[in-house]
């Protein structure tokens, strides 16, 4: 699918006119992958529309990480959207895990579009539906699930979002986006690996068995 086809795709219920708008405003940008897009304090001037790539979104607290969610082609960012409403302040980091392309509708754009075409609304509210429903799954996950779940179905998640396997992620990107330490990874990882489960390569990891490690 083509970056252009994800935006109309995900628009085409408002009709050509409103596309029509939304070409003509919306500012395509690229990002190299790694790198941080936005963080915390900073002022949000765009809402964005991911049209290619992978971004992750989070929080760090005490310099660990937390995982919201990631953005995959087609997706903005709900908390962006919701933070426009409020002071327009960014209470989130934004970082491309590979080279990503976006539409950006900057924030006058997007409130002029809110007016004139309230069925946009029902984009963002499927999106936070989503989000809160993953959100919920990770609670879960977090609270019910032993350490060795949670990096397999970690891993699992990322095969799923980048469609490689192997997958190219460290002991401890893991660690970060589960809120534990490299270490503790590593000796679930090896476990994973003696099980059947996994493969460590220099490259990456790649999942043998896609069926849920039993509890």
């Amino acid at each position: 699918m083509s970056n252009e086809k994800h935006l109309s795709e995900k628009f085409a219920f408002l009709g050509s006119e409103f596309l029509e708008e939304l070409d003509n405003c919306a500012i395509k940008m690229e990002v190299k992958a790694r790198t941080e897009i936005i963080a915390p304090g900073q002022r949000i001037n765009n809402i964005p529309i991911l049209l290619s790539g992978s971004v992750k979104v989070y929080t760090l607290n005490d310099g660990r990480e937390l995982l919201y969610y990631y953005i995959k082609p087609g997706e903005s960012c709900i908390m962006t959207v919701a933070s426009i409403f409020q002071n327009s302040i960014s209470r989130i980091y934004a970082y491309a895990e590979e080279h990503s392309k976006f539409a950006l509708i900057p924030v006058p754009d997007f409130v002029r579009f809110v007016k004139k075409y309230p069925l946009i609304n029902t984009v963002f509210y499927e999106e936070y539906d989503t989000r809160f429903t993953a959100l919920m799954d990770m609670v879960n996950d977090a609270v019910y699930h032993k350490l060795d779940i949670r990096v397999f179905n970690y891993i699992q998640k990322q095969v799923e979002l980048t469609g490689t396997n192997p997958v190219t992620i460290s002991h401890k990107e893991i660690a970060s986006g589960l809120g534990t330490v490299r270490e503790v990874v590593s000796r679930v990882l090896k476990k994973l690996v003696n099980e059947g489960h996994v493969v460590q390569h220099k490259y990456g990891i790649e999942l043998l068995n896609k069926k849920k490690v039993s509890p």
